[in-house]
């Protein structure tokens, strides 16, 4: 699936009911006392953290949020009921930024929820404003208006294991074969503009698109690739065998990695050697005793050759299982 993983948004916390002018009305004394009751308060904005990395999409279409206004007060002093709140729901990973007041927050956990505007207090009925030397108020206050700001909310993907690579390593027909997700496939650079998702086995793949010599600067596709491998467990390092200089490309990589932040190169990293269909023996023989010296864990694999696929499949599996 095609993933929404910034949205920009303008939200207006709840604005508080209205206080009231009403007086009692009894059989016997036709001008009783002040009754007006005190406006309910507005409702708040919450973001709530869910399992949903596609639930962004939702919200593609929508630039503004308002959480409900209180509702006014009543007569017989009775306050107006709370205005609702509003709850939006975002993926576990997302970082959102108020651009108010450039606060920052990062829900991380399910169902973690942060409160991010208030809404406004209610107004204030008449009954408040009596005293000895004034028996019929007319006074009363309207509700405050809720806290209003833009949001900036960005997903930072939580997977078990993001596909890193250069451009047209392979690494979206990977995905689809590994975990049926449909990415969009194509013979030329960037093809995967957002990062892809697909689940094997009940573990999370993410295909993250392609990078690029001077990612760390925002080339290319930049920093939208390496916020989103910055909080998978293992990067799975997709090196194609058309390639005639492995060490090269595969360099290229480490080092914008290294540029960004260098705690990315203590994550777990295994290499995958793709396209095994597109070279002879001896060009696949020379790949081998190239990760063979790299000291890590190495797959070869075609995404046209099933039993490749399985091994790759079920040594991915064991490997996340032993990390639980």
């Amino acid at each position: 699936m095609a993933l929404t993983d910034e949205i920009k948004i303008h939200v207006a916390a709840g604005k508080g009911g209205d206080g009231v002018v009403r007086f009692r009305h009894d059989k016997e004394k036709e001008y009783g006392g002040p009754s007006g009751g005190d406006g309910g308060k507005g409702g708040n904005f919450y973001a709530r953290a869910i399992r949903d990395m596609s639930v962004l999409s939702r919200y593609r279409s929508i630039k503004e949020f308002k959480a409900e206004k209180g509702e006014n007060g009543k007569s017989d002093e009775m306050h107006g009921r709370n205005g609702s709140d509003l709850i939006l729901d975002i993926p576990i990973g997302t970082v959102i930024k108020n651009k108010k007041t450039d606060e920052r927050f990062e829900l991380l956990l399910e169902n973690e929820k942060v409160l991010l505007l208030a809404g406004g207090a209610g107004g204030f009925g008449n009954t408040r404003f009596k005293g000895s030397t004034n028996q019929r108020p007319q006074e009363f206050t309207e509700g405050a208006s809720g806290e209003e700001a833009d949001f900036e909310i960005e997903l930072q993907l939580i997977a078990d294991a993001g596909l890193i690579g250069l451009p047209n390593a392979g690494k979206s027909s990977l995905l689809n074969e590994l975990t049926r997700a449909h990415a969009r496939v194509g013979s030329y650079a960037f093809t995967t503009l957002e990062p892809n998702l697909g689940s094997m086995h009940g573990y999370i793949l993410a295909d993250i698109p392609g990078l690029i010599e001077g990612a760390a600067e925002g080339k290319g596709l930049g920093h939208k690739f390496l916020r989103h491998i910055r909080r998978t467990r293992v990067l799975l390092h997709c090196v194609s065998l058309e390639n005639e200089d492995l060490e090269s490309v595969y360099q290229t990589i480490l080092s914008e990695l290294k540029r960004y932040d260098p705690v990315m190169l203590s994550k777990e990293e295994i290499i995958l050697l793709t396209k095994t269909d597109v070279v002879d023996e001896t060009v696949l023989a020379q790949g081998v005793a190239w990760a063979e010296k790299k000291k890590k864990r190495y797959f070869t694999v075609s995404v046209y050759d099933d039993s490749s696929l399985k091994k790759l499949s079920d040594g991915l599996s064991a490997i996340f299982a032993k990390q639980e």
